[in-house]
């Protein structure tokens, strides 16, 4: 048994991560810290948290003297660090925020990690896996060869250069002071429980609501799709059998234009409405709904500023290194992942709404509901 740390656990891939790690390694303390911003949700981890098998803490990295806290009283052996702001075009608008939380909320987060370790003696036990993005690496043209973990960093966006700045410090914290630390640079993931802003629930979410499906530019842009469960199996891989220093680059070998998954969204709903008459009366302004097809509300839109072509990642070094296989084919997870976001309209109904956010308020912040043994969450703003 060991006590495990996931920083960002709220989020997207964090909560699919708990779940997958609970199911693996049901003997681990799981300690999940969050910020809840808006990404953030907890309804999948609320048995968890009700029934004491993890605790949560409503908090920020930044904030020193909590993670000092935490460490303290957990004696983390492994830290899964996913707490990050990681959507482009919020970037763009906004590019401190991403600063603040990827960069100097790293930096925190290494500092107490090694601090706490060297003073328990734990250096030699402990590992710290710092999940980063394929996106530092820039953009690729249709013929260059897919990104390597020696491949120079080259971020296009606000977004990106914040994780490659947190990649950078990571590896100054192996190389200087000895943190037992690895990083891991993933492709595009989908799935259960992502946010709505996001491409793939996106486009999911407009068509069975009737609107327009808006596209960047000509739609050609590529990027290698990854499944959030295959992704969650490697990261388990790589913080147990990795060597701490390393670099380890998780893909789906999946790639695929952002035209062509829209219009495979729209093919695996049109087939959905026509064998369950039943989505109809639900989504009756879907395209779908009365046997047209969702690729009527396709639109191409002005392409973002800076907006990388393609993303490849090789992951030949996972592989041998470790053994590590995708299972899950692009069209079989993007088919289940359409089903549920047709099974849990309620979820994304409360996200989009922000019925959610209330939700937060009323069970957590206000009344500080937080884990086992834990005082009110603390925040910093």
């Amino acid at each position: 048994m060991q006590t495990v740390l996931i920083t960002g656990g709220a989020g997207f891939i964090g909560q699919n991560l708990v779940h997958a790690w609970r199911a693996a390694r049901p003997e681990d303390r799981l300690v999940v810290v969050d910020a809840l911003t808006y990404a953030a949700n907890l309804r999948s981890l609320e048995p968890l948290i009700a029934e004491g098998t993890i605790t949560f803490v409503d908090g920020d990295i930044r904030n020193m003297t909590l993670l000092q806290r935490l460490f303290d009283e957990h004696r983390f052996l492994r830290v899964v660090h996913l707490a990050a702001e990681s959507h482009v075009d919020r970037s763009i608008d906004d590019p401190g925020v991403f600063l603040q939380t990827n960069v100097l909320g790293t930096f925190t987060l290494l500092k107490t990690a090694l601090d706490a370790w060297r003073a328990a003696s734990l250096l030699d036990r402990a590992r710290l896996l710092h999940v980063s993005t394929d996106e530092v690496y820039g953009s690729l043209d249709a013929t260059d060869r897919a990104f390597s973990e020696r491949s120079p960093y080259r971020p296009n966006s606000p977004y990106a250069a914040s994780k490659a700045a947190s990649d950078h410090i990571v590896r100054a914290y192996v190389m200087t002071y000895g943190l037992p630390a690895l990083i891991t640079n993933c492709s595009n993931n989908y799935g259960p429980f992502q946010h709505p802003e996001k491409l793939i629930p996106l486009m999911i979410i407009h068509a069975l609501e009737g609107k327009a499906l808006p596209i960047y530019g000509d739609g050609s842009n590529v990027r290698d799709w990854l499944h959030v469960s295959d992704h969650c199996a490697a990261l388990m891989k790589v913080i147990d059998g990795g060597r701490t220093g390393e670099t380890y680059n998780i893909g789906g070998d999946s790639e695929r234009s952002n035209l062509e998954v829209v219009n495979l969204i729209c093919e695996i709903i049109d087939c959905a409405f026509a064998a369950d008459s039943t989505l109809g009366s639900r989504f009756p302004s879907c395209p779908a709904a009365t046997g047209r097809s969702c690729r009527s509300l396709v639109s191409f839109v002005e392409d973002r500023p800076g907006h990388d072509h393609r993303y490849a990642v090789d992951i030949s070094k996972l592989t041998v290194a470790l053994g590590h296989t995708t299972t899950t084919p692009f069209e079989d997870g993007l088919t289940q992942t359409v089903h549920w976001y047709l099974q849990q309209e309620n979820w994304w109904r409360d996200v989009t709404s922000g019925a959610y956010r209330a939700w937060i308020d009323r069970n957590y912040r206000r009344r500080g509901k937080v884990g086992e043994s834990q005082p009110v969450a603390e925040k910093v703003d």
